[in-house]
C-alpha cells in the first residue's frame, strides 16, 4: 500500500468502554491508522481535526513516552490559564529535542508564547493539537513564525478498515465511534449536542445558539451544492453576513470544508461559487433526519456522493498530494463533481447499480474542453470497466486505487 512506505501505521481497538468491550466482543476491530509523523521527527507541529477523529488516541500511541499536557483536564487547564508560564517552568530541564505534546491547545491561545520561547531557546519539540482554529485566530495567538508545520487528522477512512463496509459508512459516517455501531443515531445526536455546548456556547462563537442551530440544519440541506449566503440567511432568519461568518466557524472548527469551484474557462462559462460540505457525512444523515440509507434511493446517493469525496479529501491531506480538488459546473447546469488538478482527473459520482450513459454526460462534456482529463465515474457496479475514454469504477475498487497513489498520483 501507497502510504506504508512514509507513514507509520497504528494500530487500535475502538470501543467506548472495557464493559462494552467484554459483553459484545463481535463488535470491536482493529484498524489501522495513518498518521504522517516525519514531520516530528525534525519539527513541531499543530495537529487540527474535528472532535472525536483520534487525536489523542494517536498521539498517546506514537508517543507514549512524551510530555503529555491535556486541557481538557479542569485541573490541567486551570492552572496554565491562570498563569501560562508554569509551561515553561515545568520544561526546562527537559533535553534538547524532547517532545512535549498539548492537547486542545486552542483553549489556552497564551501557551504559544511560552512554546515558541521553548522552541527557540531550548530546542524543543511540540506537538499541538486542537479541533479549532478559530479561537488562535481570533486572540491573534502566536502561531510559532512558521516553526510548527500544520497537519490534519481525518475520519476513518477505508484503507483503514479490514473487512469495510460500504453502507455502514455510508449511513453512520467514518468517526472512529459512531462507524463502530450497527445504529449510530444516538452517538451522532450527542455528538452534535456537544459541539453545540462546548464548541459553540462555551467558546461563545455565537451570540444566538438558537439560530446557530437552526444554521446547522439549513447547511445539511445544502450539503454538497453551491453555497448562497442569501438563501441560508433566509431559512435561519439571520443576515447574509451572520449565514456567511456561521460557514465559516464551520469551517475553523473542522465540521466542515469549502469545496472551491474550477475556474479554468475554455468555452462554457463557468459557475464561481463553491460548495460546502460536512467534514463527515454522518454528521448531514442526523441533521436531515436520514436513516437507514440503501442504494436505490435518492438520499443514498447523496450520502454516496459525499463520502466518496469525503475519502478523497482525506487522501489528498494525507499523501501531501499537490493536486487542487475543485468542482466543475457550467451556467448551463452541466457538472462534474470533482475536479483533481488543471484537469487532470474529471470524477463523477453516482449510485447507479449499472452506470449508463446518462451517468457521465457531464464528464463527455468536460473532455470536449479538456481532452488530456483522465475521466473516472464511481458507481455500484459489479466489477470495473469501461466505455469509450470513460473508466467506470465500482466504489470499492476506486477507493481501493485511491489509497494506493493510482488515481491521483
Amino acid at each position: 500500500m501507497f502510504f506504508h512506505e512514509c507513514q507509520y501505521v497504528i494500530f487500535l481497538y475502538i470501543c467506548s468502554s472495557i464493559a462494552d468491550l467484554q459483553d459484545n466482543p463481535q463488535q470491536y476491530f482493529m484498524v489501522t491508522r495513518f498518521y504522517k509523523i516525519q514531520d516530528v521527527d525534525n519539527d513541531s507541529v499543530f495537529l487540527f481535526g474535528a472532535r472525536q477523529t483520534g487525536k489523542t488516541t494517536v498521539l498517546k500511541q506514537l508517543f507514549p513516552e512524551a510530555r503529555y499536557y491535556d486541557l481538557l483536564k479542569a485541573d490541567e487547564f486551570e492552572r496554565l490559564n491562570r498563569r501560562p508560564a508554569l509551561l515553561r517552568e515545568e520544561l526546562m530541564d527537559c533535553i534538547a529535542n524532547e517532545l512535549v505534546i498539548v492537547d486542545e491547545v486552542q483553549k489556552i491561545p497564551q501557551l504559544l508564547d511560552e512554546v515558541h520561547w521553548l522552541i527557540v531557546n531550548k530546542d524543543l519539540r511540540f506537538v499541538l493539537s486542537g479541533s479549532s482554529s478559530r479561537r488562535l485566530k481570533r486572540a491573534g495567538a502566536n502561531t510559532l513564525g512558521g516553526r510548527a508545520l500544520v497537519n490534519y487528522l481525518y475520519p476513518l477512512v477505508s484503507a483503514e478498515i479490514a473487512g469495510f463496509n460500504l453502507i455502514k459508512a455510508v449511513n453512520n459516517g467514518m468517526l472512529p465511534r459512531h462507524y463502530l455501531v450497527e445504529n449510530a443515531w444516538k452517538r451522532l445526536q450527542a455528538y452534535v449536542g456537544v459541539y453545540l455546548q462546548e464548541e459553540i456556547k462555551t467558546e461563545a462563537l455565537v451570540r444566538n445558539l438558537a439560530s446557530f442551530n437552526r444554521f446547522l440544519e439549513a447547511a445539511a440541506h445544502t450539503n454538497g451544492e453551491m453555497v448562497n449566503y442569501q438563501n441560508i440567511a433566509t431559512d435561519c432568519g439571520v443576515s447574509a453576513n451572520t449565514a456567511k461568518e456561521y460557514f465559516s466557524i464551520l469551517v475553523d472548527t473542522m465540521l466542515g470544508y469549502m469545496m472551491p469551484a474550477y475556474r479554468k474557462t475554455i468555452k462554457r462559462r463557468l459557475i464561481q461559487a463553491p460548495k460546502f460540505y460536512y467534514f463527515d457525512v454522518g454528521i448531514v444523515n442526523y441533521l436531515l433526519n436520514r436513516k437507514n440509507l440503501l442504494p436505490g434511493s435518492a438520499d443514498f446517493g447523496h450520502a454516496f456522493e459525499h463520502f466518496v469525496i469525503q475519502e478523497i479529501i482525506a487522501y489528498i491531506g494525507y499523501s501531501d498530494s499537490e493536486n487542487r480538488i475543485s468542482y466543475w459546473r457550467t451556467s448551463g447546469g452541466v457538472e462534474v463533481d470533482v475536479i483533481l488538478g488543471d484537469a487532470d482527473v474529471a470524477i463523477e459520482i453516482k449510485s447507479a447499480a449499472e452506470a449508463q450513459p446518462k451517468h457521465w454526460k457531464g464528464l463527455k462534456i468536460f473532455a470536449e474542453e479538456h481532452p488530456a482529463a483522465r475521466l473516472i465515474l464511481v458507481s455500484l457496479d459489479s466489477k470495473p470497466r469501461r466505455s469509450d475514454n470513460i473508466e467506470i469504477m465500482p466504489a470499492k475498487y476506486f477507493l481501493q486505487q485511491l489509497w494506493q497513489g493510482k488515481i491521483c498520483d
